[in-house]
């Protein structure tokens, strides 16, 4: 029975483990810049000695290497807003925001991959705009702050995850998230130069943060993508980013019980959450059965 749900529970576990990057940017005392910085050089290096060990090509061409670089920035300024959204106010904020990334993705691809375009999902968009404007009834001054900058990351999220979506047809999924990564922690450590914030006050930390950077690059970002390449071929792409939508649920919980955010979050902030949460399962229920129409046509 075990082996029948084996892929299905790594799934989730995977999930739970992306669900706990939100957790960290609480429980490491660094800026989110640095945060940032850390999680994409080390993991970058990780997924490298993982091509170099399965003995990979790493050659790319001049125009996919200028693509990658830039969906790269991207990624580093999503999970540099979406760090700087939980430190300004609170973990279930922050990955409340992400959880619209979705819904970002339903305007973003008829643009950027020429679909078309559904009304059915802008309507849902517009829902969960309701249930932010809900959430966000008795927020203090940073708290605006932090949703500006969790819906910044949301939309950035969408941005490289469509992008992605067109990249995967030319490189290797593996080859994409290694030279994004990279290129990521080159644009970055780009910015603190030219900030005069790459110094030594970055590298001064505790054994504690040395220990959750470590375990926010090398397990929840390189080994989860990594699992996650496998857990994709074996159950499909639409289990897999349906199943994705539970993780704010993960990240609340966990903010419940390692972070006390109960003590901070009214029933506003918690009937809003469920309202976006169940409007984001039914955007993918929706796009499944609109998917199995799509097939049965086709027959």
């Amino acid at each position: 029975m075990f082996s029948k749900y084996k892929y299905h529970l790594l799934l989730h576990f995977i999930i739970f483990l992306w669900g706990f990057t939100g957790i960290l940017g609480k429980l490491i005392d660094l800026e989110a810049l640095y945060i940032v910085w850390y999680r994409v050089g080390i993991a970058s290096f990780v997924i490298f000695l993982y091509l170099i060990f399965k003995k990979a090509s790493l050659l790319i061409n001049r125009a996919q290497l200028l693509k990658v670089t830039l969906v790269g920035f991207v990624v580093a300024a999503h999970w540099v807003t979406f760090y700087t959204s939980i430190q300004l106010s609170t973990a279930s904020l922050g990955i409340l925001c992400l959880s619209t990334t979705t819904l970002h993705v339903a305007w973003l691809e008829p643009i950027i991959m020429k679909k078309k375009f559904s009304w059915i999902e802008f309507l849902l968009g517009l829902v969960v705009v309701g249930g932010i404007y809900f959430v966000s009834g008795d927020f203090s001054p940073d708290e605006y702050w932090a949703l500006l900058a969790g819906g910044i990351s949301a939309f950035l999220a969408a941005l490289f995850a469509v992008s992605n979506a067109r990249l995967v047809e030319e490189m290797p999924s593996t080859h994409i998230s290694m030279y994004e990564l990279a290129m990521g922690f080159l644009g970055l450590t780009a910015f603190l130069s030219i900030t005069h914030k790459l110094d030594a006050s970055m590298f001064v930390m505790t054994m504690s943060d040395v220990y959750w950077l470590l375990f926010l690059a090398i397990v929840c970002t390189s080994f989860a993508f990594l699992v996650t390449i496998d857990i994709v071929k074996r159950l499909g792409a639409f289990t897999v980013s349906l199943s994705i939508n539970l993780e704010p649920v993960y990240t609340i919980v966990l903010a419940i019980f390692i972070l006390n955010e109960h003590e901070q979050l009214g029933a506003n902030f918690y009937s809003g959450s469920l309202l976006i949460i169940l409007v984001v399962i039914a955007n993918g229920v929706i796009k499944s059965q609109q998917k199995k129409r799509a097939l049965r046509s086709l027959r």
